[in-house]
């Protein structure tokens, strides 16, 4: 009597989960006609598999551009100057970055002060242009970095150049560390 209930109750779960079974499925991996339009190569609007019957049709009606993909970044350029360190535990070093005709600076610090600090970037280019910005640079051992905005390039990026100044965030603070775009390395006279 037992083995009848087991087999019984086997039979109704395995009658019971063919649904589920074929929703996790889903369409099938190999390409072929699903019943629906396609497999998954078609739904994901990729051709299929060279193994199929429909890949000659598909290769045919496929666009002649190359398969999808991350769209390609314009190239950054960027003069950096060294990293240099404070004996109050910050860290930074500034850069100059030129792409698709605009320049900017970016500096990238780590606070292990323990107290906030106040950073102003400037970026000075030719003819007297100047861009600054104020950044709240949080206590703690986390990478974080300070940008002016992007401008409209005037000239070559070598006559552009960055600095940062990191300072106790009050008017009277004392300077931490100055960090340039085009800082001599320490001990470069």
């Amino acid at each position: 009597m037992n083995l009848r209930l087991i087999g019984i109750g086997a039979g109704v779960l395995i009658i019971l989960s063919l649904p589920l079974a074929g929703a996790i499925a889903g369409p099938d991996f190999a390409g072929q006609d699903d019943g629906k339009g396609g497999g998954l190569f078609r739904t994901l609007g990729l051709s299929e598999p060279a193994s199929t019957a429909s890949a000659p049709a598909a290769r045919a009606a496929a666009p002649a551009a190359g398969q999808p993909g991350p769209a390609e970044q314009p190239r950054t350029d960027s003069r950096c100057g060294p990293e240099l360190s404070s004996p109050q535990g910050l860290e930074a070093q500034t850069c100059v970055l030129v792409a698709e005709g605009r320049t900017w600076g970016r500096s990238y610090y780590r606070n292990t002060s323990g107290r906030a600090l106040d950073a102003v970037l400037t970026v000075m280019g030719p003819a007297g242009r100047t861009v600054q910005i104020r950044c709240a640079v949080g206590a703690g051992d986390e990478p974080g970095l300070c940008e002016t905005p992007k401008e409209d390039s005037a000239g070559e990026p070598e006559s552009y150049s960055a600095v940062a100044e990191f300072a106790v965030p009050d008017d009277e603070g004392p300077l931490l560390l100055r960090s340039g775009s085009n800082s001599p390395a320490p001990g470069d006279g």
